[in-house]
C-alpha cells in the first residue's frame, strides 16, 4: 500500500520574505540600491589609492564602511536569490534575480580595490596597524583575506573578471539551474519534479522505485548532451582563472576558501576511501540479504527494509522532534531554532518550479537566515529538518560576528548541521521501544551517514579526475560516464548494481556546478560530529556551553583553534579513523541483530 505523505492535507509552511523586502517593486529595495551605489562610489572616492597611508584606527573605520556595504548588498542579492529558488520557472522572477545580480555585480566594482590594497601590505607593516584595537578586531577576516594575495591578479584584470563574471560562470549556472527545475519525470501516475522523483526511489513498493530510477536516469539522458557542455564549459572557466591566479590544483582555491590545509583533506579522502569495504561494501551486502537480493539495484539503495513501517511524519510532529531532541541538549539551542518556524523563516512545500533539495541560507546579520526544504513526510525529510535547522541555529549565534566574520568556511559549516541530525537521531532511538524498528531507525542512520562520507568522498574523487583530465581537452559524455561509473562502483562495492541509466546520474549533483569541491566539506563535517560526539557522550556535563560557543565563533576561529577545546585535532591521521569507527560500531551492532534472527530481534 502506498503510504503517500500527509503532506497533501497539511499546511506546509512558506517563507515570510517581506522581512527583507515587501516585492521586487517595493520602494524601500530601490532606496537601498540607490543608498549602495552611492555608498560605493563614495567609499571608493575617499580610499582607492589611499589603504597605504592609512593607520590603524583609520583602517578600521574603512573596513567598519565596508562591512555596512556588505551587508546591504547581501541582503538585496538575498531577497533576489531567494525569491528566485522558490520559483524558478517564473520568468518574471528570473529577470529580476539577473537584473539584481547584474546591477550588483556593477557596485561592486567599486569595491574591489579596498581588499586588493590590503593586501599590498607589507606584514610587518599590517602588524604594527593592528596595535590598534578597532583594527584587532577584525584580525580573522584580515587573515583570511590575506589568504588568497599570493593569487591576486593586477586591478584591471580582477575588474575584467568580476565584470564579465554575471556573462559567464553565473550564466551558465543559471541555465543548468533552470533546465533542472523545468524537468519533468514522467511515471505512471502523471509527470513528477525532481524532488518528487527522488523522493519516489525510497517508495516501499519495489516497482515504484524501479519506475522512478529508469525516469530519473532516462530524462537525465535526453539532456545529458546540455549538462556535458555547461559541465566542460565551467571547468574550462575555472582551469583559465586558476592559471592566471598561479593555483597548482583545481581544488586549491577551495581548500584555502575552507581554510583547511590540503594534506588533512587527503587523510581524510585516504581514510575514507580505505574505508570503503569496511563501511559502504559490508552495509550494502548486509541490507542485499535483508531485501532478498543479490545484489541490490541502484534504485534499492535507499529503500526502506522490509520491516520498515515506513510511516509519513506530519509537519507538526516534524517539528517537536527536532526541538524536542535540540532542547534536550540545550535549551538556547531549541529557543534559537524554534523561531524558525514561529517567525515564518521555512518555505517547506514541495512544488514546480521550487530549487530542488534543501539549504539554509544565512543572508545577512542584520536580517535573519531562510531555510529551503522539499517536505515529503519521509524520517529522512525530518533528519533534513535537522540538519538545516542546525545550519540555521548556526548561523543565527554567529550573527553578532557581523557581514565579514559571521560566515564558516564550508568545513566547519557542517558541523553544526549534522551534529543537529546525529542529536535527533538517538533522541529518536531512546524514545523507540520496539527492536525491530530500533534497528530499522539504526539502518537508516547507517545509510545517511554512508550518504554523507563515502557518497560525498567518492564524488569528490568524481569532480578531482573530470577537472584534472578536462586540462588535456574536452571531455565528451562518454568519458564523464565512465569516470561516474568507476567511483560510484568503487565507493557502493558488488551488492549494488550500477544498472543501465545509472551513468548518467552525475547531471543533477548541483554541487558541482554551483560550488566546485564543496563535496569533501559534508564527509569532514560528518566525521568531524563523529569525533565530537564521542567526547559528548564521554562528558556530557559541560559540553553544550563548549560547543555553543564554537558555534557563536562563527568564522573567526580556523578549526584546529575550534576543536582544541575538545582535545581534537583534525591534523592527527587518527582522528577520521575515529570519526568513521562509529558508523563501523553501528554496521556491527545491525549485524549482531541480523545474526540473531534478522530484524525480527
Amino acid at each position: 500500500m502506498d503510504t503517500a505523505p500527509d503532506t497533501q492535507s497539511q499546511t506546509l509552511p512558506r517563507w515570510r520574505l517581506a522581512d527583507l523586502y515587501a516585492a521586487p517593486d517595493a520602494p524601500e529595495l530601490a532606496k537601498d540600491f540607490d543608498a549602495a551605489a552611492a555608498s560605493a562610489g563614495d567609499f571608493r572616492e575617499k580610499y582607492q589609492g589611499q589603504v597605504a597611508a592609512l593607520d590603524g584606527d583609520a583602517l578600521a573605520a574603512a573596513i567598519r564602511d565596508f562591512e555596512a556595504l556588505t551587508d546591504l548588498m547581501g541582503r538585496i542579492a538575498s531577497y533576489a536569490g531567494l525569491l528566485y529558488a522558490a520559483n524558478m520557472a517564473d520568468e518574471n522572477v528570473a529577470a529580476f534575480y539577473q537584473n539584481t545580480m547584474e546591477r550588483l555585480n556593477d557596485i561592486e566594482s567599486d569595491l574591489l580595490f579596498f581588499t586588493l590594497e590590503i593586501n599590498r601590505l607589507d606584514d610587518g607593516d599590517l602588524d604594527a596597524r593592528l596595535a590598534s584595537e578597532s583594527l584587532a578586531h577584525y584580525r580573522p577576516w584580515l587573515r583570511h583575506v590575506r589568504t588568497f594575495r599570493d593569487h591576486q591578479l593586477a586591478d584591471d584584470l580582477e575588474k575584467i573578471l568580476h565584470d564579465k563574471s554575471v556573462a559567464g560562470r553565473t550564466a551558465w549556472t543559471r541555465l543548468y539551474d533552470e533546465t533542472l527545475s523545468d524537468l519533468r519525470f514522467p511515471v505512471s501516475d502523471g509527470e513528477l519534479t525532481l524532488a518528487e522523483i527522488l523522493d519516489r526511489l525510497a517508495h516501499k513498493d519495489a516497482a515504484v522505485r524501479r519506475e522512478a530510477g529508469e525516469s530519473l536516469s532516462g530524462t537525465l539522458a535526453e539532456n545529458s548532451r546540455l549538462f556535458t557542455h555547461v559541465t566542460n564549459t565551467l571547468i574550462k572557466d575555472k582551469e583559465i582563472e586558476d592559471r592566471w591566479r598561479s593555483f597548482t590544483d583545481p581544488a586549491q582555491s577551495r581548500h584555502l576558501a575552507n581554510q583547511v590545509e590540503p594534506e588533512v583533506v587527503e587523510a581524510l579522502v585516504e581514510a575514507v576511501t580505505e574505508s570503503y569495504d569496511r563501511l559502504s561494501h559490508r552495509y550494502y551486502k548486509l541490507k542485499a540479504q535483508w531485501m532478498g537480493k543479490d545484489p541490490l539495484d541502484y534504485w534499492d539503495r535507499n529503500a526502506p527494509l522490509p520491516e520498515d513501517a515506513d510511516r509519513r511524519i506530519g509537519w507538526d510532529e516534524a517539528r517537536n522532534i527536532v526541538l524536542s531532541a535540540y532542547g534536550d541538549f540545550s535549551p538556547e539551542m531549541a529557543e534559537t531554532a524554534a523561531r524558525f518556524f514561529e517567525e515564518e523563516w521555512i518555505d517547506a512545500e514541495p512544488r514546480a518550479g521550487k530549487e530542488s533539495g534543501a539549504f539554509s541560507h544565512p543572508c545577512v546579520p542584520s536580517a535573519h537566515p531562510y531555510i529551503l526544504l522539499n517536505y515529503q513526510g519521509r524520517a529522512r525529510d525530518v533528519m533534513t529538518l535537522a540538519h538545516e535547522l542546525g545550519h540555521g541555529v548556526h548561523q543565527v549565534l554567529a550573527a553578532h560576528q557581523g557581514a565579514l566574520m559571521a560566515d564558516t568556511p564550508l568545513t566547519l559549516a557542517e558541523t553544526a548541521s549534522v551534529f543537529g541530525e546525529m542529536l535527533t537521531f538517538q533522541s529518536l532511538l531512546k524514545q523507540e521501544d520496539d527492536p525491530v524498528q530500533r534497528r530499522v531507525l539504526l539502518a537508516s542512520k547507517v545509510e545517511d551517514m554512508l550518504n554523507t562520507v563515502v557518497r560525498q568522498i567518492a564524488f569528490h574523487r568524481f569532480e578531482t579526475r573530470l577537472h584534472a583530465e578536462r586540462r588535456e581537452g574536452e571531455l565528451s559524455l562518454q568519458r564523464i560516464k565512465e569516470l561516474w561509473t568507476e567511483t560510484q562502483d568503487e565507493s557502493l562495492g558488488p551488492a549494488i548494481r550500477l544498472n543501465e541509466g545509472t551513468e548518467y546520474l552525475w547531471g543533477y549533483i548541483s554541487h558541482f556546478v554551483h560550488v566546485p569541491f564543496y563535496v569533501y566539506a559534508y564527509a569532514f563535517g560528518e566525521c568531524l560530529v563523529n569525533s565530537l560526539y564521542r567526547v559528548y557522550e564521554e562528558a556530557p556535563a559541560d559540553f553544550a556551553p563548549k560547543y555553543l560557543d564554537m558555534l557563536k565563533a562563527g568564522g573567526t576561529l580556523r578549526h584546529t583553534e575550534l576543536l582544541a577545546p575538545f582535545g581534537l585535532d583534525a591534523a592527527e591521521p587518527a582522528f577520521w579513523t575515529k570519526g568513521l569507527d562509529l558508523i563501523d560500531r553501528f554496521i556491527t551492532d545491525l549485524e549482531a541483530g541480523f545474526d540473531h534472527g534478522g530484524l525480527q530481534g
